[in-house]
């Protein structure tokens, strides 16, 4: 390793340090100076209908109701947002991860929080293990799941598949280089779906294409699996039609990949 080399790396150290810093600051604004107004603004609301309750139209007591509601569904989107900040800096384990009983373990779990739901899961008992860190992967895999079975709940017979194959990619900045090879992990459903020209705008923060009385959430879930996964090494990609279901396809450096770094 040269000393241009070194410089390299401890400047890159020095950024993420810089990083770390910036979002720990950030994170104390946010839940501090910003939490404390909305708790001002609900307290307040709350005094108001306590106070004037009686005398007021309904009408207004319904705008006050509005107020308070509005002002929890903010410290939601706070919290979504922290999180989201929190992946780009939080450091890395990699570790070599088997996908097959992490997956088994989050569908038992998401079949404790939905015991109504009658769902069909379809587990490859093949697949693989891929390079991560494992905190992280499961926080994606759990958003991609929650989505299925989310977007499922219309569905009188709902289906979630999860398989994987190979994939083999070339890189993308050096056409020289030998390709990599790398895990797909897809995950398929039979739910609600979505117009494919809209896709790409699933991957941000907030984005939804349904109402929340279709199905509840804040459209964080896509937004997280795409910072988490690109961390990872790895991409994300979603393919659907409207009422014909959506594939989310998670393409990760397997198990004993060397490259994953902090």
């Amino acid at each position: 390793m040269t000393d241009q080399d070194l410089q390299r790396i401890a400047a890159l150290e020095a950024e993420l340090k810089s990083l770390r810093a910036e979002m720990q600051d950030f994170s104390y604004t946010v839940s501090h100076d910003l939490r404390a107004s909305l708790r001002h603004i609900i307290s307040y609301a709350q005094l108001v209908q306590e106070d004037a309750g009686p005398l007021l139209p309904e009408e207004t007591q319904g705008f006050l109701r509005t107020i308070s509601d509005s002002a929890r569904h903010m410290g939601v989107l706070m919290d979504g947002l922290m999180e989201l900040a929190r992946l780009g800096t939080a450091e890395l384990q990699p570790a070599p991860q088997a996908l097959l009983p992490l997956v088994q373990d989050l569908v038992s779990e998401l079949r404790l929080q939905y015991p109504q739901r009658q769902i069909e899961w379809l587990l490859s008992p093949e697949l693989p293990s891929v390079l991560a860190d494992g905190g992280m992967l499961r926080r994606a895999l759990l958003a991609v799941l929650d989505n299925a079975v989310k977007f499922t709940a219309h569905q009188p017979n709902a289906q979630i598949s999860v398989l994987s194959r190979p994939a083999i990619e070339a890189d993308a900045v050096n056409r020289d280089s030998p390709v990599s090879h790398r895990v797909c992990l897809i995950v398929k459903d039979n739910g609600a779906g979505f117009n494919p020209a809209m896709g790409a705008k699933l991957f941000h923060a907030f984005a939804r294409l349904h109402t929340t009385k279709q199905f509840p959430g804040i459209g964080m879930g896509l937004a997280l699996t795409r910072k988490i996964v690109e961390r990872l090494h790895g991409t994300v990609h979603i393919d659907g039609q409207v009422d014909l279901g959506c594939s989310v396809t998670l393409v990760l450096p397997p198990a004993d990949n060397t490259l994953l770094e902090n």
